[in-house]
């Protein structure tokens, strides 16, 4: 008699530019590295060929794409992710952690007038819930002051203070019970105990 492999774990960072996201991400990889766990990290948009597709235009400098286009590339892209590297891992028992998910396009595609409950249900219609959402929270004008610190005074279509308002505000609307709020404005070492102590609640 065999026995089935317990299905792993999924867990997404989020929040606007800036927060810090894939600073956390690889400290949370070195983590779970320390404690020997199995585990796969991913980002979006991919590396495949809608998410090529989405970051070439987003890094254009007079780029320009339409919301209903945003969403349907964004969608794609984690329909593509979603098929060949989330529900396999997870079904191999492997812990996925994401570098943004479908949360992100509530709050990015919803600022921009697309209905954030359509994108919740089209995207849960297909992609699986997280186990756990880390969501960095941060003000807009501080998460732009770190990007041009970072890159000099380059940002992306979606750089832009007013913009990242509606993103915030639509992101502090979520009530998932997965979603833990982190204060992303903290030091990075702070902000990192922190995601620790959460994952660790429920591992």
């Amino acid at each position: 008699m065999s026995l089935k492999k317990k299905p792993g774990r999924l867990i997404a960072f989020e929040g606007i530019d800036g927060a810090g996201k894939s600073t956390q991400v690889r400290l949370f990889e070195e983590y779970l590295d320390n404690r020997g766990i199995e585990s796969l990290f991913l980002r979006e948009p991919t590396n495949g060929r809608w998410g090529k597709k989405i970051r070439s235009l987003l890094e254009e400098k007079d780029g320009k794409i339409s919301p209903e286009d945003a969403f349907r590339l964004f969608t794609m892209d984690r329909r593509e992710n979603v098929k060949k590297n989330i529900l396999p891992a997870l079904g191999s028992g492997r812990m996925v952690v994401l570098d943004r998910y479908y949360f992100s396009s509530i709050a990015y595609q919803g600022a921009l007038g697309i209905d954030p409950g359509l994108i919740r249900s089209s995207n849960e219609s297909f992609a699986p819930k997280p186990d756990l959402v880390f969501l960095l929270e941060i003000t807009p004008r501080k998460g732009l002051r770190r990007i041009e610190e970072g890159r000099g005074k380059r940002t992306t279509l979606y750089e832009k203070s007013g913009y990242l308002a509606k993103v915030k505000r639509i992101f502090r609307s979520m009530k998932d019970p997965c979603i833990r709020r982190i204060n992303a404005s903290r030091p990075v070492d702070e902000v990192r105990e922190k995601i620790i102590a959460e994952f660790e609640k429920i591992s």
